[in-house]
């Protein structure tokens, strides 16, 4: 059994308007220093949680992201935040990118039910790539959040929040992928029907990796590299940049036996990529590492032999079946990475408002 650590939540600041606990809903986890940073698929906020003297991280701290940026959806529309990343002075959010399909509810009659289950959504808020400045207070230790401040160092630059221009259902990704040989005809399925679906991000310098959860197309995932700038003719917005072959992506093939991608996190060069099934099913999750990643300047294809299988993550079977789903993976330390589970079955609940996550050790 792995070892397990436990983070804290305050109730005040816990539930969304649904009645949803925060713990509940866990889709993505980033450490810097003493702070652990969480998203929930079903909010417009992201959590900090802060190392405490027994070792559990607690100390909860919401941040509302519509304080920093423009949220482009109606009021309390969910980001669908899906994945979270540090380079330099900003920190990174993104949605999931993907439709949605409403679920049948067992009380409805069944034309009902079938009614519901034809009904697919797209909402505006999940389309969002976003930077928010990040800065470490030496005062309290704690990292925090800022819509614009002076560059550390260099108060002549100034930092800004921004994010891609996005539209109802579309952003300037989305738009250039839908020309896309590989993945057009996916923009009209939701995700969890191997749908397109984001739910993986790293950063490296200005280097965007992104995991799709689906497509899976004939067992190989993709991870999208891209690029942005600042606009110049509108202050808080981002546009993508050209970077190969005149289009603003490269592709990167991986095949994952059937598996799509969860999380990426990058420890050295390599990157470390939390994978599990594309579709709502229970399967097999896995932690894989991509050596040398970040030194690949081209397009690649990784057949499962390029990769390491490093770690294979339980999940609830049986009765629990539909729970401890690894959504989110952070690097804990330099040889140990953290898991965190969306649905935490009972006994990964303590009290009410704390949950536990997992300790894996990839490095020796």
């Amino acid at each position: 059994m792995p070892a397990t650590i436990k983070l804290q939540f305050d109730a005040s600041q816990s539930f969304n308007s649904g009645g949803d606990h925060v713990r509940d809903g866990l889709s993505t986890v980033l450490r810097t220093g003493n702070n652990l940073w969480t998203g929930c698929d079903e909010r417009t906020t992201i959590e900090r949680l802060t190392l405490q003297a027994d070792g559990s991280f607690g100390d909860h701290q919401s941040f509302e992201l519509s304080n920093y940026l423009h949220l482009p959806g109606k009021e309390g529309e969910e980001i669908d935040i899906e994945g979270m990343a540090v380079s330099g002075n900003y920190l990174w959010v993104i949605g999931s990118h993907s439709l949605k399909r409403k679920k049948p509810r067992k009380c409805d009659s069944v034309p009902d039910q079938m009614k519901r289950l034809a009904k697919v959504k797209a909402e505006a808020n999940r389309y969002m790539l976003v930077r928010v400045p990040i800065l470490l207070e030496e005062q309290t230790g704690n990292y925090k959040l800022h819509k614009e401040c002076p560059a550390p160092g260099a108060p002549e630059t100034i930092l800004r929040a921004a994010q891609l221009s996005s539209g109802k259902n579309s952003n300037e990704l989305t738009e250039a992928l839908q020309q896309d040989e590989h993945l057009e005809h996916y923009f009209r399925i939701p995700g969890k029907d191997n749908g397109f679906d984001i739910e993986g991000l790293t950063v490296v310098d200005k280097r965007l990796f992104i995991g799709l959860r689906g497509p899976v197309l004939r067992g190989w995932s993709v991870v999208l590299e891209i690029e942005v700038d600042e606009m110049e003719d509108k202050e808080g917005y981002l546009h993508l940049k050209p970077i190969a072959h005149g289009r603003p992506y490269k592709k990167h093939f991986l095949h994952l036996k059937g598996k799509g991608i969860r999380e990426l996190r990058l420890l050295g060069d390599d990157i470390y990529l939390l994978a599990g099934p594309t579709m709502d099913l229970d399967g097999k999750i896995v932690i894989y590492r991509w050596p040398d990643a970040i030194n690949h300047h081209t397009e690649v294809m990784l057949r499962s032999s390029d990769l390491e299988r490093l770690h294979e993550i339980s999940h609830g079977t049986g009765a629990e079946s539909g729970k401890d789903k690894a959504e989110g993976l952070a690097v804990f330390d330099e040889s140990t990475l953290l898991v965190v589970f969306d649905s935490p079955t009972d006994g990964r609940k303590v009290g009410e408002h704390a949950v536990l996550g997992d300790l894996i050790k990839v490095i020796e």
